[in-house]
């Protein structure tokens, strides 16, 4: 019989210094939870998940929050759910974490729909990288940067909603997610990365909100469905080749406080025929299609 919690405490019997487990309030009582000290431990702990699920008929769901990893650092779970156990689900909605670490996900095989902890602020490089069954994510409120390819090659990805903690997307973050139609961007969010929207092929409008400053190069490039683009008047930057080859595109409003547009950053954008800019900004050469005219307010 498990004791009153704060038994074990008084009677000094829980020791998490020198036991594999502790015993924990949860919102289900009092329970064991394994806490693992190597990464060797926490794969036997997995593996014990996963024979249980195997008999209680939920497999690949993996309910992994009995498992406290809090003595483990990035690097041992760097990669872990697409590696050896790419073929599973892992439910870790209660893992206390500041950051879902690099890889986490990678290429897994099974993941269709994933429920990122609310401690987590951070979305490390590559975490849902080629997760090809992904079809939908909620990114919590408490996520303020989004990595490096976290969301690369998500195929089947439908649509996102980037939060208003986030402050900046980062490069590539969501290049080649074929299958996205809707982006909602938060706004709090600064900066849009290097190809972070690249090769999108199927997104058909996006809205900049006002906390944007900077475009980063080839954030939108190849998206050939794109027909709406919203810049705001916050906006100074468009990077090179921003909207390059998105040849849906018929027309865009260029803010007041756009002062330089780099190099290609229209380019390819054939059914752009007319733009408006201010006579102030700076455009380079080849930024636009060259059948497409130039309006000066």
């Amino acid at each position: 019989m498990i004791k009153d919690f704060h038994t074990y405490i008084n009677e000094g019997l829980f020791d998490r210094n020198q036991s594999e487990f502790a015993i924990k309030k949860t919102n289900k009582g009092v329970e064991q939870i394994y806490v693992p000290k190597t990464k060797n431990e926490l794969y036997k702990y997995i593996e014990l998940d996963i024979e249980q699920a195997k008999k209680d008929g939920t497999y690949p769901n993996v309910n992994l929050n009995n498992i406290d990893v809090s003595e483990l650092g990035d690097d041992d779970l760097k990669g872990l759910f697409g590696d050896i156990y790419k073929q599973i689900i892992p439910v870790i909605s209660n893992w206390n974490i500041n950051k879902l670490p690099d890889n986490f996900l990678i290429n897994n095989e099974q993941i269709k729909e994933f429920t990122i902890p609310n401690s987590v602020t951070s979305i490390g490089e590559c975490v849902f990288y080629n997760c090809k069954c992904l079809t939908s994510i909620e990114i919590p409120n408490s996520v303020t940067t989004i990595g490096y390819g976290a969301f690369s090659h998500c195929s089947n990805l439908k649509s996102i909603e980037i939060t208003n903690g986030v402050s900046c997307i980062r490069s590539s973050a969501f290049s080649k997610c074929t299958g996205l139609t809707s982006v909602t961007i938060g706004n709090s969010v600064t900066i849009i990365g290097l190809s972070a929207f690249s090769g999108c092929s199927s997104l058909t409008s996006i809205e900049i909100p006002d906390s944007v400053t900077d475009i980063g190069n080839y954030s939108f490039f190849g998206c050939g469905k794109l027909t709406s683009v919203t810049i705001t008047n916050s906006v100074s930057i468009i990077g090179s080749g921003a909207f390059c080859g998105c040849s849906g595109l018929t027309s865009i409003i260029i803010p007041n406080s756009v002062t330089h547009i780099e190099w290609q950053t229209f380019s390819g954008c054939n059914s752009l025929t007319s733009v408006t800019i201010s006579k102030h900004c700076n455009v380079e050469k080849n930024s636009f299609p060259k059948d497409c005219k130039i309006i000066r307010k």
